[in-house]
């Protein structure tokens, strides 16, 4: 007599875990560290706006910071969307909703698109359109051309890439000034020449993950002698860029001390790195942690440089 093998029905998942799967799609702690980006560029362009009433500005802000974790949220599900099979490789990712089985694909693609449409709606109305032109843009590009055409294909992924990250500043100007004006651009290229020395940093301890993931990543092709090169080299143009915003925004004392400080550590500590020779992860981590610290700081002074204004410049407006 044969026997029947017995088939086990799936496990429901219980609500609490789903929720906090679906929360997990969007990424929190990405979405902070763009937010950190929109705010101190907001309160910056004040300088080529209109006064506005505190409380205005304040319900801006808020308007802006929701419209923007919306669309990152959109933008990090579909990347889970589209990553789930080289995530199930990946030692670091592999307990994410999708390769784990808390969330079906399809479910996660419909909350991604459904994000991304609240965003957009909630910044056209709440905002103005150009602060929600630029979302969507920022949302395809980070899901069409970095994680679709860029991340499997070329070390340059994480570079070309970063612009889809690098927008949140022009967002957070454009919601104040209805424009995209010269100082927005520069806090897009600080954000965007930030970008790899950050992910390289952190890809470095995880050189044998992207490998077998297939990811092209510069450590995995080439190696971390030129991984740490390239990232002392992208440093030094980072800092060089934002001493440009001196003069293009009129910036002052807080600024300049401020990012000096920051600009010396996290410069420092990226020299650590291609020093060391280490592939073992704990100086590329220090650069990785160095590197958060500099972007949170260097915007942070931005605003404090209008709260606080100790110019030493002359306008240039």
């Amino acid at each position: 007599m044969a026997v029947q093998a017995l088939r086990v029905a799936p496990q429901p998942v219980p609500l609490g875990r789903r929720v906090r799967a679906y929360l997990a799609l969007t990424k929190p702690r990405i979405i902070e560290l763009l937010l950190v980006t929109t705010v101190p560029a907001m309160i910056l362009a004040t300088r080529w706006a209109a006064p506005v009433p505190v409380v205005d500005f304040v319900g801006l802000v808020v308007a802006t910071l929701v419209g923007g974790t919306l669309a990152a949220g959109s933008a990090n599900a579909l990347n889970c969307v589209i990553d789930r099979d080289i995530d199930a490789v990946m030692q670091r990712t592999r307990k994410r909703p999708l390769p784990a089985s808390v969330v079906d694909p399809t479910h996660a693609l419909a909350f991604g698109l459904l994000l991304g449409a609240l965003a957009v709606v909630e910044l056209a109305v709440l905002v103005n359109p150009l602060a929600a032109g630029l979302s969507l843009l920022a949302n395809a590009f980070y899901v069409l051309v970095y994680t679709r055409l860029l991340k499997r294909t070329t070390t340059q992924n994480i570079v070309i890439g970063g612009a889809a990250g690098a927008l949140p500043p022009i967002i957070g100007w454009a919601a104040v000034t209805g424009t995209v004006g010269l100082p927005a651009l520069l806090l897009f290229l600080i954000v965007f020449y930030w970008t790899p020395p950050h992910f390289w940093a952190l890809s470095i301890p995880l050189t044998r993950d992207y490998a077998a993931a297939h990811v092209p990543m510069l450590p995995v092709v080439r190696g971390l002698a030129e991984t740490s090169r390239q990232i002392v080299l992208y440093t030094i143009l980072l800092l060089t860029l934002t001493a440009v915003l001196v003069p293009v925004a009129s910036m002052g004392l807080v600024y300049v001390a401020g990012s000096i400080v920051f600009g010396g550590r996290f410069l420092a500590a990226t020299i650590g790195l291609w020093r060391s020779g280490d592939d073992g992860g704990p100086q590329a981590m220090r650069v990785y942690r160095a590197s958060i610290g500099y972007l949170t700081g260097v915007f942070a002074v931005v605003a404090l440089d209008v709260v606080l204004p100790l110019h030493v410049v002359l306008p240039l407006r």
